[in-house]
């Protein structure tokens, strides 16, 4: 896991526990494929409620623009996180073993009105980093064109994967 250093991070990528990493690797990845500076971080929404109130409530202050906050069964974590801070954010439901994460995407798309969180697909790390890549290009016209060629790239193997099939 990257841990948090000088540079100017833009994007926090939490999770509830280490176990979820590889799930929301694929967010630190998606921000590495764009050269977009980030933070990750285990900060528990049960188990140290105070780090977490500490991390969102300064976040904004430190220069993140976006968190991506990862969490498995009663998935506190994304809502919680939404509660103490004005920044976007995203939470990934991460599977859980019981109830195959259902449990996990419900806790963190029914938020109470006045503490919205995007919520992406179960396990859905990487989507999670691809949108807040997207809320970053809203003012960052470099970062938007990277986004539009890899859109168009998605396109590309989209249509060559149609023409194999009509071979």
């Amino acid at each position: 896991m990257k841990k948090t250093s000088a540079i100017q991070n833009l994007v926090g990528i939490i999770m509830g526990s280490d176990s979820d990493w590889p799930i929301m690797k694929g967010a630190a990845d998606v921000c590495k494929e764009f050269n977009v500076p980030h933070e990750v971080q285990v900060i528990s929404a049960h188990r140290t409620p105070q780090d977490l109130s500490d991390y969102a409530t300064e976040s904004h202050k430190r220069g993140l623009q976006v968190i991506i906050a990862g969490a498995g069964g009663a998935a506190h974590l994304p809502g919680v996180t939404a509660a103490f801070t004005p920044l976007p954010v995203i939470g990934v439901p991460i599977e859980s073993k019981s109830l195959k994460g259902l449990d996990s995407l419900l806790s963190i798309v029914q938020m109470p009105s006045g503490i919205p969180v995007a919520t992406v697909a179960i396990n859905g790390g990487r989507n999670a980093g691809l949108l807040a890549v997207q809320i970053l290009g809203v003012r960052d016209p470099k970062l938007r064109q990277k986004f539009l060629e890899f859109k168009a790239r998605l396109a590309h193997e989209s249509r060559a994967k149609n023409q194999n099939l009509a071979r």
